[in-house]
């Protein structure tokens, strides 16, 4: 079954949050959002898991039982032992104890768990924390797994673990959809959506939104316009809307400048959202 919205518009208090998204998940591929701070990921996210309810739209989606999701900020009780968070997760899923106890076991084993089983979730690092939430979100083998930017600030060897992870799980059949604010994760999803302002600005496989950037792109120590500029390592990539570079030499589009300038596109009204 394909999960996802059709037409989804969400608001708060007046505000809309999300404005006409219609996107798809499909199982066995890891489906990435991506966007900025305020561009909707995480209401989007809520929509999908049953938390954010839809002004108007189409939701589709699994029961609750088939559904694993790690919020922001780890998803687990700080309180609680690992092995704790395990038990209790494990039960509100209505699972056995021998279940909680094979699932786990195997899920701790596979993120390098094994040895913190009884340390408290909060005396973690905060790659271990996420990886303890994965975890918990894939306790109940869902069929659509939501992960809302599970690599955000967690050192580089618990990012490597948490996509393993990731990807074991879309190997395994699950429709993964992953929020993150890393533009470099998002070459490794099967199919990229980029947010803004609660608009889905842009969609489609790696290969597709590069092909459909306008414009160029130059990698420069010195931006000419610092209105179309970010930094890339130790230089700057511009952006030339009409196609025609001043300054710097030619770069090869890669997806992260491609969804930076998607974005800048579709807000000075060069692409249609």
């Amino acid at each position: 079954m394909i999960f996802g919205t059709s037409g989804l518009t969400v608001r708060y208090h007046g505000t809309t949050a999300l404005s006409d998204v219609s996107m798809t998940a499909e199982p066995g591929a890891v489906t990435m959002v991506v966007g900025g701070d305020g561009a909707g990921k995480s209401t989007l996210l809520r929509a999908l898991a049953g938390l954010a309810a839809p002004a108007s739209g189409v939701i589709s989606r699994p029961g609750s039982e088939g559904i694993g999701y790690l919020p922001t900020g780890a998803g687990s009780w700080r309180n609680l032992s690992v092995d704790e968070n395990i038990t209790f997760v494990g039960g509100s899923y209505g699972l056995t104890a021998a279940e909680i106890r094979t699932r786990g076991d195997d899920l701790l084993e596979r993120a390098g768990l094994t040895e913190a089983r009884d340390r408290p979730a909060g005396k973690l690092s905060g790659g271990m924390r996420n990886k303890l939430g994965f975890c918990l979100a894939m306790l109940s083998e869902p069929d659509l797994l939501i992960l809302d930017e599970p690599t955000t600030g967690v050192d580089p060897v618990s990012r490597v673990d948490l996509w393993r992870l990731v990807s074991e799980a879309a190997a395994g059949g699950a429709a993964v959809v992953m929020a993150t604010t890393y533009m470099d994760e998002a070459e490794r999803g099967t199919t990229v959506y980029l947010l803004g302002r609660g608009r889905v600005l842009v969609s489609g496989t790696p290969d597709e939104i590069v092909d459909r950037m306008p414009g160029a792109i130059s990698t420069t120590p010195h931006p000419s316009e610092p209105s179309r500029a970010w930094r890339a390592g130790r230089h700057y990539r511009e952006w030339w809307p009409d196609g025609t570079i001043g300054s710097g030499e030619p770069a090869d589009a890669t997806l992260s400048d491609a969804a930076v300038v998607a974005e800048l596109a579709t807000l000075a009204g060069e692409v249609s959202a």
